[in-house]
């Protein structure tokens, strides 16, 4: 998720071109990028990590994005030649890479969840603060936030309320979404949730928050595409190539932190309770340090920044780890 002040109006690729992204000195760093080095953005956005990159010396970034609206704005937001655009998910960053002889690469770069151009625009409908449709799909296609409440059966809605929002109220707010049905505004299924959990004017979080990102990590399947892009990233880094991951949610921060922990080889020992098991494939990630927060300098320019973790690991000349049979 990127760092964009709410003041910048979204829809104008002008105004974020000056919009700086969460812990991009820090990625920078962890990148290490030398003169010349092909890197990619799997989260292209408002294209603030390109720009950093090519600025440290990129001879080349390939830019992910999923949303349409990103790479429609990407030449005017990074009007470089050395940037190839590409309108696709980061969990097949592999495949299309491979498929333009453009793989190995010497980095890559994963900013996870909605960026600020996305939730700063009402009509893509991902925030309560401002009405809008119910819709949340970062792609622009596939079902709605709205088709999936209003079709879901109730434990359905309950489960993914209480898995990706870890709201404990999960059960009673998917009662109310069913009996409120049907829901197709923003500003509908927060006065549900504010029903249900109690709001009062200066409440520090909106009882809505948790509801909103679960459905949104759902409609998405952002889960599932960050487990696929790490393994993407693993079969398109070169020896050497770095990898690092911004997450937002302690849900996102631990696929990525247990992958890099099985990747590298950093599994829990045998003990005389636990007999040691047979050695797994060799390493194929060396992480390289602890996870990074922001500093408070940066979350007071930017309080979006506050959940934010990063986290980098380099790739080994280890084969990519055999998948598991289906």
């Amino acid at each position: 998720m990127s760092g964009n002040p709410p003041s910048v109006p979204a829809h104008d690729p002008h105004a974020l071109a000056g919009h700086r992204p969460v812990l991009v000195d820090e990625v920078v760093e962890g990148l290490a990028i030398a003169p010349g080095e092909t890197h990619v953005d799997g989260t292209f956005g408002a294209g603030g990590y390109t720009r950093a990159m090519l600025r440290a010396g990129a001879g080349r970034v390939i830019a992910f994005d999923r949303d349409p609206d990103a790479i429609a704005n990407g030449p005017s937001l990074v009007p470089d030649p050395r940037l190839t655009l590409i309108h696709e998910r980061f969990s097949r960053m592999g495949e299309v890479l491979a498929e333009r002889d453009l793989a190995p690469v010497d980095g890559i770069t994963l900013d996870i969840g909605v960026s600020s151009m996305q939730l700063d625009q009402r009509e893509r409908g991902f925030s309560f603060k401002e009405d809008g449709p119910l819709d949340m799909r970062m792609g622009q296609d596939g079902p709605t936030a709205a088709d999936f409440l209003n079709h879901a059966e109730e434990a359905e809605i309950a489960r993914v309320i209480r898995d990706f929002g870890d709201e404990p109220r999960a059960r009673s707010l998917a009662r109310a979404i069913v009996a409120a049905r049907p829901l197709t505004r923003t500003s509908e299924l927060a006065a549900v949730c504010r029903k249900v959990l109690g709001h009062h004017a200066g409440m520090k979080t909106d009882p809505a928050t948790r509801t909103f990102q679960a459905i949104r990590i759902h409609v998405n399947a952002e889960l599932e595409e960050l487990e696929a892009g790490l393994e993407a990233a693993e079969r398109s880094l070169r020896p050497g190539g770095r990898l690092a991951v911004v997450t937002f949610h302690s849900l996102e921060d631990r696929i990525v932190k247990q992958f890099l922990k099985v990747r590298s080889g950093a599994a829990p020992a045998g003990s005389r309770h636990r007999p040691a098991v047979a050695a797994g494939p060799a390493p194929t990630f060396r992480a390289v340090a602890k996870p990074i927060a922001p500093s408070a300098e940066e979350l007071a320019a930017n309080p979006r920044a506050r959940s934010a973790r990063l986290r980098t690991a380099v790739r080994t000349d280890a084969p990519v780890t055999p998948r598991k049979a289906a």
